[in-house]
This record gives C-alpha cells, sequence and structure tokens, in this order.
C-alpha cells in the first residue's frame, strides 16, 4: 500500500499505450482498471509535436498531454519511473501510471533504429520484458501493422477497444424493422386512441417478439403499415400509426423522397422534436441532399433555424486548409463539394442552375466550418451538418455533438464503408458509437437509406465492385 491508499496488484498487467490510442481517446489512460499503464518517452515527444496549431489531432494531444500531466502530479523521477496512482474518485480499484524510458542496458533490439519511432517503442518494450519478466506486458495500439511487427518480436500486442460498443457493424439496427406480412398478425391485443391532431396511438401486446426494439425505431409491413415506436414496456409497445401516403408525398424545398426509408429520413429531419438526426447509407442513397433540403427550408421557409453550420471529417483537410488561399469560407468550399453539388441537384430544373446556386449560396444562411471551429464553440438555433462522420472518432464526435446550444439539431451523415481514416474500421468509428450509444435516447432518430438511387451506374459499381 502507498501514501495514496492503493496496492498494487501481483496479478496485473503493464500496458504500453502507442501515441495513436491518446488521439483516439485522450482519457484512455484511466481505462485500464487496477493494471499498470506505461507512456514510452517517445510517445511525449509524438504528442509534443503535434500538440502545435489547428490540426484535427492538435486538441486532442494537449487533452492527453494535461491528464498525464494530473496524474503525475509532483511525483519525483523516481515515481514516475516506478509508477503514480491513477486516483478515480473513491473507487477501490486504481492503476498505475509511469513513464517508460530505455535503461541503456546494450540488450539486443529486434527492430533496426533507424528514426522510426515504431520500433522505437516496440525495441523498448522488448527491452522491459527483459528486465522484468515477471510482469505480463502488453502494447495497446490502433496501428494494424505496428501489432504485426511487435507480435513478430514475441510481444503481445493488442487494439484499444475500450470504446468500442460493438464486435460487428451487421449488428447495428438499420433504426426500422422490415416485416414479412402483416404486423398485425403479431399482436394478441391492441388498445386504439385518437389524440386531438387527429393521430392514432396503439398500445399493442405482441405475440411474436421483435428483435432489440428500440425507442423512436420505425416497424414496417408488407400491408403497408408504418409505425412509430414511442413507448417500450417489455411485450408492450407504444406506437404511432403513421400512413405511408402522407409520408411518400412530403416535400423538402422541392425535394420528395424515393422511398419508404427516405420518407422515414426526411419525416424526421423535418420533426421539431427531434434533436439528433443520423443517416447511414451507401455512396448515393441521399443522405447529403434530403438533410440538405430539409435545412434549407427550415431556414428559409419555416425560419425554424437561423443558420446551417456544414461541416465534415476529411483525412488531412486540417492539415491542407492553411495551404488553400482565400477566407475560411472560401477555403473550406472544396472539401465540402458534396454540399454545392446537391445544391446545383436541388435546382437542376432552373433555367440557369448555376445562376440559382450562387443566388442560393447568398441568399441562405449556410456557413461552412472546419471542425476546428465547431470546438469550443456553442450553437445557439442552428443546425449543424456534420458529413462523412465515419472519419470521427469517438472522442471527436461527443465533441461535436455537445456544441448543439438551444434550440439546435444536429444532422450526422456518414458511410461506414467509406472509412478514410487509418487507425478506424468501421466497429471503431464515431458513426458506429454514436448509433450504438444513442438507440435509446428519445429525442433521436437513426435510419440507414437503402438502395442507391443516384443513377444505374452508381447502383452497379456499389454492388459490384
Amino acid at each position: 500500500m502507498d501514501d495514496h491508499g492503493c496496492a498494487r496488484s501481483t496479478q496485473s498487467t503493464l500496458y504500453v499505450l502507442d501515441t495513436n490510442v491518446l488521439i483516439h481517446d485522450p482519457n484512455a489512460l484511466l481505462n485500464f482498471q487496477e493494471h499498470q499503464v506505461a507512456i514510452p518517452m517517445t510517445v511525449l515527444e509524438e504528442l509534443d509535436k503535434l500538440k502545435a496549431g489547428k490540426s484535427s489531432i492538435a486538441a486532442e494531444c494537449r487533452q492527453a498531454i494535461r491528464l498525464i500531466d494530473q496524474v503525475l502530479g509532483e511525483a519525483t523521477p523516481e515515481q514516475v519511473e516506478e509508477g503514480v496512482p491513477i486516483q478515480r474518485g473513491k473507487s477501490g480499484s486504481c492503476g498505475w501510471l509511469s513513464i517508460l524510458m530505455s535503461k541503456g542496458t546494450g540488450a539486443a533490439t529486434w527492430l533496426p533504429d533507424d528514426g522510426n519511432n515504431d520500433n522505437k517503442i516496440i525495441n523498448l518494450v522488448v527491452e522491459l520484458q527483459g528486465r522484468r519478466p515477471e510482469i505480463p506486458v502488453v502494447l495497446v495500439t490502433k496501428d494494424i501493422n505496428m501489432r504485426l511487427k511487435a507480435r513478430a518480436c514475441g510481444v503481445a500486442a493488442e487494439d484499444y477497444h475500450t470504446d468500442q460498443l460493438i464486435d460487428d457493424v451487421s449488428l447495428l439496427s438499420p433504426g426500422y424493422h422490415s416485416l414479412p406480412g402483416s404486423f398485425w398478425d403479431r399482436v394478441s391485443k391492441v388498445e386504439t386512441r385518437q389524440d386531438h391532431g387527429g393521430h392514432a396511438w396503439h398500445r399493442v401486446l405482441l405475440t411474436d417478439n421483435l428483435p432489440a426494439v428500440h425507442i423512436n425505431e420505425f416497424i414496417l409491413d408488407e400491408q403497408g403499415f408504418v409505425g412509430w415506436v414511442k413507448g417500450i414496456k417489455g411485450d408492450e409497445l407504444l406506437i404511432l400509426d403513421m400512413h405511408q401516403e402522407p409520408l411518400l408525398h412530403q416535400e423538402a424545398w422541392g425535394l420528395r423522397p424515393r422511398d419508404i426509408h427516405q420518407a422515414l429520413a426526411l419525416f424526421a429531419l423535418l420533426d421539431p422534436d427531434i434533436h439528433l438526426v443520423n443517416l447511414t447509407g451507401a455512396a448515393g442513397s441521399g443522405k447529403t441532399i434530403l438533410a440538405l433540403a430539409a435545412a434549407i427550408e427550415q431556414t428559409m421557409v419555416s425560419k425554424r433555424y437561423r443558420r446551417i453550420i456544414a461541416t465534415r471529417s476529411v483525412q488531412g483537410l486540417d492539415e491542407d486548409i492553411g495551404f488553400l488561399p482565400g477566407t475560411e469560407a472560401e477555403k473550406m468550399e472544396p472539401w465540402l463539394g458534396a454540399i454545392t453539388d446537391n445544391l446545383e441537384a436541388l435546382h437542376m430544373d432552373d433555367e440557369n442552375t448555376h445562376g440559382s446556386v450562387d443566388y442560393i449560396l447568398q441568399k441562405v444562411p449556410l456557413q461552412f466550418k472546419s471542425l476546428n471551429y465547431i470546438r469550443g464553440r456553442s450553437f445557439q438555433q442552428s443546425l449543424i451538418l456534420i458529413d462523412e462522420c465515419q472519419n470521427l472518432t469517438p472522442h471527436q464526435m461527443k465533441t461535436i455533438i455537445t456544441r448543439a446550444g438551444n434550440g439546435s439539431k444536429v444532422i450526422c451523415l456518414g458511410n461506414l464503408a467509406q472509412i478514410d481514416t487509418p487507425y478506424l474500421s468501421a466497429t471503431s468509428s464515431g458513426l458506429t458509437y454514436l448509433t450504438e450509444r444513442f438507440k435509446d435516447f428519445p429525442l433521436g432518430v437513426h435510419i440507414t437509406l437503402q438502395g442507391v438511387p443516384r443513377s444505374a451506374l452508381a447502383e452497379y459499381a456499389e454492388l459490384n465492385m
């Protein structure tokens, strides 16, 4: 037992964290329970190089450095090397944090010391294993190639899974349940009432359970029934009866949905009581054009929101944006081509398409912002449109969504099949994290759009390439 009241477990493992783990989750070192966590000096140097400037990862680096400093506090160099207790309030278990440095024992290195930081870290772990054979040592990195190199050198290596909620994205709910036959064949008891607006509400007792029904999901059957799940109590569901025809005939800025899934998405986008809309789907399934049409409709016509904040996650964006000419909005426009492309699509029938788009860009309170601009801000009565969400980490996703102030709505768009970030996969993406974490959020709707209405060519490519 040390001065802080923490007993070092004899069964603990020593986890050595790579830089990309701390960028992915700056609070990662708090998530190893009673185990020991070591940060190599090389990792601290990498964090120091990346913390400056306005890159998308600079804020994560600074947060990780602050947390390391907070945990180490006033510890002596000897204590830092041996391990400082990680305090977690009044919980009984606490881990240990140390800074890992080479002892210079002259031990043979497995990988060439050619300035490659991955090699430095792996060699350091090999040296550590030789010095402390009594304790299991595991390298934790998001870099799959580094894990392969480490294992080849006899080092146990793992991915960082603490914020990964599911192991298979096929387990994610699409936001609706498509049932064969009639939904009413599954109902043993029903009570129906009409509200003042003429809407029918059904309280039904199911004879055949639906798989993992969540609040605000939709139920579709082959007979044309569309129900919106508004309450769940065991096998009893409270369902708002939606009629398919009105859904399919909704319109936003001249755009109508092409199928029932787009209709459900547009309904959620236009519903003032839904504060978060999460649209996923293949390229060309209509995510961006639906979101943009609904956004313009609600800023230009109904005046529900004062402005549209459009941003996207793009690998390399924050490093490259500084070298582009012009204002922030002008710098962002090349990266937000999907927005202007869809503006053109919404005005294809106009006499002068480019003139229409320029006119709309002048009249619509549409602001293109980099992700760094959004950090630390609070947007009131705004519609925040985030494209390419699959490239965000769970921590980045949380940082952005918490920017929504009073009267604001967040729309997240993404395609898990098109992840461009090297240290993210479909299961560790912030988009997957958002979908799973918010599945019981009463003010949110998630819809996976189907089909590729963009063109016959796009559809064939999506299915066959």
